[in-house]
């Protein structure tokens, strides 16, 4: 079992986006998946209950209901055994002990980041939490970045990539400012499960995220084959 993170310690920056289309694109490839909300305000919750029936079943679990964010240790025993890949939507405002509690029970931390000044300055602080406070090195958790609601050739863009360039961190993906994400959640769906050409520029951004999240080479297509 692969237990994947999406966490920042500020709100509104994406994470349930990225969780719920990885969450998609993993029981689409087959892997029995669930989903663990964390955050209270229950996004992934209500996204899995607007899921079509013909779609590839995700096991939700609304933990935000359950326990506070740090007693995790049990998480095994909460979602079906042949689960194979756990996706967790945290809450923002994570940072500390309960960080240090959380991210000793992942194998992966995914942290998104927008780009705005304000979400540069905090996403500085909260990686330093997460490599000092969090010991994520020491315990050989995998971290690596999304850049969020991009639109690139802006100013604001070339700082954000100026500021991922500074980190010691794998840079995965930069995914574009648009509807299609909002769109797809309304439909309970993720990305890569929309048929509409326009969004087949989307589809690709996500490509980086699975191949490295699974250690695939990028000359291999992810998306195509369940054999990793």
């Amino acid at each position: 079992m692969q237990r994947i993170i999406v966490v920042n310690s500020k709100g509104g920056c994406g994470k349930t986006t990225i969780t719920t289309n990885l969450a998609s694109m993993y029981a689409s490839n087959g892997y029995a998946t669930a989903l663990m909300d964390y955050d209270p305000q229950g996004s992934s919750t209500r996204w899995l209950k607007l899921r079509p029936q013909d779609k590839p079943e995700i096991y939700g679990v609304e933990a935000q209901k359950r326990q506070a964010v740090y007693q995790t240790r049990a998480w095994h025993l909460r979602v079906p055994p042949e689960t194979e890949r756990v996706l967790i939507d945290a809450p923002a405002g994570v940072v500390g002990q309960v960080l240090q509690d959380l991210v000793q029970q992942v194998d992966t931390v995914l942290i998104p980041v927008l780009p705005s000044p304000i979400d540069i300055h905090s996403a500085t602080a909260f990686i330093r939490d997460l490599l000092l406070v969090g010991k994520v090195r020491s315990l050989g958790v995998r971290v690596g970045v999304i850049a969020n609601r991009t639109r690139k050739n802006t100013l604001v863009y070339q700082s954000l990539e100026r500021f991922l360039a500074t980190l010691n961190l794998p840079f995965l993906t930069s995914l574009r400012d648009t509807q299609h994400y909002v769109h797809a959640f309304e439909r309970g769906v993720g990305i890569h499960e929309m048929w509409d050409k326009r969004v087949e520029q989307d589809q690709q951004s996500w490509v980086p995220v699975m191949n490295w999240l699974e250690h695939v080479s990028p000359t291999h297509a992810v998306l195509q084959q369940r054999s990793l």
